[in-house]
């Protein structure tokens, strides 16, 4: 629900629409992060560390660094390739940690969908993007889903929950979820040894091929096992290119910047939708220390390695 909080004069949110310098893949290595909880609880919080030390937020301080002449973005991985546990960046917790959503307090896991493995890419979002609930992307009747854009790394490592990579934009996908625009993009880390050969979506085709329809159809169906209807996708199923998806990140980019300034407005009134920390009553200006405590992860319930098929 939208609420209605005061506008501030916060250094740190001017520092965070100042910042221009784009990461390479060795400098976003100096993000670190810090855990605390046991993996795979409701009480599981993963920190970003900034290269100063201070505690960060995912959302909010990795600069997405969009360059439109290479399409290259920064990207934060939530879920590694072949993993079930649902990680996402969480909007309404102090600092953003990466957290495991949950469903009536208990962790959420999605289903293996015969023949795959839990998540079929390295999933993550584009920091500094939002995709705006007020706002009805051109060509479809849908609103944003009022979270970071999504991702999906298709190289061929399986990149670990919070790291940080540079990678290239190569096209994306209109998702309707709930009846809310969810876009998720696809990208390729910059260091992949195949991101040389694949600029779009014709190479995609030709040095992973099927993986596009089989995306497609793993977001169409991956529901279904959890007694939900099949989801449907705008602008007749097909893939945007990169000069769409390139639209797509900056209206999104944009549409964070209003967020954190606080200049969007309804009817008048300026708001935001829940309490999209850092920048509220309940998180200040200074610099915040978060230590791990190295509790063992918790064991995942078998239940969760059981094979649907659709």
């Amino acid at each position: 629900m939208d609420i209605t909080i005061k506008e501030y004069n916060n250094p740190r949110m001017k520092r965070l629409l100042q910042v221009k310098t784009i990461l390479t893949n060795s400098q976003v290595a100096h993000f670190s992060n810090v855990a605390q909880g046991s993996k795979f609880t409701s009480n599981f919080k993963q920190y970003l560390k900034l290269p100063n030390g201070e505690i960060g937020s995912y959302f909010h301080d990795v600069p997405l660094d969009l360059d439109p002449t290479t399409a290259t973005v920064n990207m934060v991985t939530e879920i590694p390739r072949w993993s079930q546990a649902k990680f996402e960046i969480n909007k309404d917790e102090p600092w953003n940690p990466i957290m495991q959503d949950c469903k009536k307090g208990i962790p959420r896991f999605v289903k293996n969908l015969f023949p795959f493995h839990g998540y079929i890419h390295n999933y993550g979002a584009l920091p500094r993007t939002w995709e705006d609930p007020l706002h009805t992307y051109p060509g479809t009747e849908y609103k944003g889903d009022n979270d970071p854009l999504d991702c999906c790394e298709i190289g061929s490592q399986v990149i670990p929950t919070g790291a940080i990579r540079r990678v290239k934009l190569l096209g994306s996908l209109a998702l309707i979820d709930d009846n809310e625009l969810d876009w998720k993009i696809v990208v390729i880390d910059c260091q992949d040894p195949l991101a040389v050969h694949v600029k779009d979506l014709n190479d995609v085709e030709t040095h992973f091929p099927q993986l596009l329809h089989q995306t497609r159809e793993w977001f169409r169906n991956y529901k279904i096992p959890d007694g939900k209807p099949a989801n449907k996708f705008g602008f007749d199923e097909k893939y945007m290119g990169i000069d769409e998806t390139l639209k797509v990140v900056q209206q999104c980019h944009d549409a964070w910047k209003g967020l954190i300034s606080m200049k969007r407005s309804v009817n008048g009134a300026v708001k935001v939708p829940n309490k999209i920390s850092r920048f509220n009553e309940d998180v200040n200006d200074g610099t915040v220390a978060i230590e791990s405590d190295n509790k063992p992860n918790s064991k995942i319930p078998d239940a969760v390695s059981k094979w649907y098929y659709i």
